[in-house]
């Protein structure tokens, strides 16, 4: 298994249908649950350990999941409001040793079960028109809401994946 990709990365060249849209809006909705879950009765020795030698610790994913996730709600409001506005990158790293990453997790979990509920409303919302505008990345060009939709579903299972094999190898 890729200890760094367990989902491999993301991906998808298909026809963004409605279907298929509204199967990652559910994915992105489910996942504070899904992170709740995953990190469920562990304890502070479990929390700071890396979920792969030289990564993250389980709580710092949990934080970086929070930081990641109001910066994609941000740009999603950007793009909707502004014609095809260039984003602000943020350094994920450096974001992940600044001393709210050493919070109790469920700082994290309860910003992110109400920041999805708000996330999941303007989506479910999205008209056809909505899903083909776009930002600009500064290093990966234009990014339509349609795929961004996707990235996100994908972001939040991959580390929730990383969680969950670390607690299978270590039998947790």
């Amino acid at each position: 298994m890729n200890l760094q990709y367990p989902l491999g990365m993301f991906s998808y060249e298909g026809a963004l249908t409605q279907n298929v849209i509204h199967t990652w809006i559910d994915e992105i909705e489910a996942l504070p649950r899904v992170l709740r879950e995953a990190v469920n009765d562990l304890t502070d020795v479990q929390l700071n350990t890396p979920y792969r030698p030289g990564g993250w610790t389980v709580r710092q994913v949990v934080h970086h999941l929070a930081d990641s996730h109001m910066n994609a709600y941000i740009r999603f409001k950007l793009a909707l409001t502004e014609e095809a506005p260039t984003i602000k990158l943020y350094d994920e790293a450096k974001w992940a040793v600044l001393p709210d990453a050493e919070l109790p997790i469920d700082v994290s979990l309860s910003l992110l079960a109400t920041l999805h509920l708000r996330w999941t409303t303007v989506l479910r919302n999205l008209t056809e028109e909505d899903l083909h505008k776009s930002f600009i990345h500064p290093e990966n060009g234009p990014v339509s809401l349609a795929k961004n939709i996707g990235l996100y579903a994908w972001h939040g299972n991959h580390h929730v994946a990383h969680i969950q094999a670390l607690r299978k190898r270590q039998k947790w």
